[in-house]
């Protein structure tokens, strides 16, 4: 299937005394280490739409950028088998609260990584980039 389809994608970051850190989540299924992103929605702002997927996901909220800060595409396996390559856009959301109770907390881990750490767990190439530069962006 040659289908592409849109998604948006938070990019949960905190500051601490050590550094930065990202958020990152399992997915349900295969329990990869990935971002929370979701289905772009008719009337939902893309920067929204990463808000409301990192609070389904991951469980925190905070202040979420317009801007996305990259994109990467990939391969979305779907229940019947088949894979779409998916885009998707990444919006940096600073977590100003992490809850203990949210939506998907029985269907998902969350932990914090350091950039670093975060760019070797994840499996999307093009994820690994946007780590990679924020990184650097951090360490400046």
């Amino acid at each position: 299937m040659s289908e592409r389809k849109i998604q948006h994608a938070a990019l949960p970051f905190r500051m601490t005394p050590a550094g930065p850190q990202i958020l990152l989540v399992t997915s349900r299924e295969t329990r990869r280490w990935i971002i929370p992103k979701g289905w772009a929605k008719k009337n939902v702002e893309p920067h929204e739409m990463a808000a409301i997927e990192a609070f389904e996901e991951a469980g925190v909220r905070g202040k979420v950028k317009k801007k996305p800060v990259g994109e990467y595409r990939y391969d979305k396996r779907l229940e019947d088998g088949s894979t779409i390559t998916c885009a998707v856009s990444v919006f940096p959301l600073e977590v100003t609260t992490e809850l203990p109770d949210w939506p998907e907390r029985t269907q998902r881990d969350r932990r914090w990584f350091p950039p670093a750490e975060a760019a070797v767990v994840v499996s999307e190439p093009g994820l690994v980039d946007i780590f990679q530069k924020l990184a650097e962006k951090w360490v400046d």
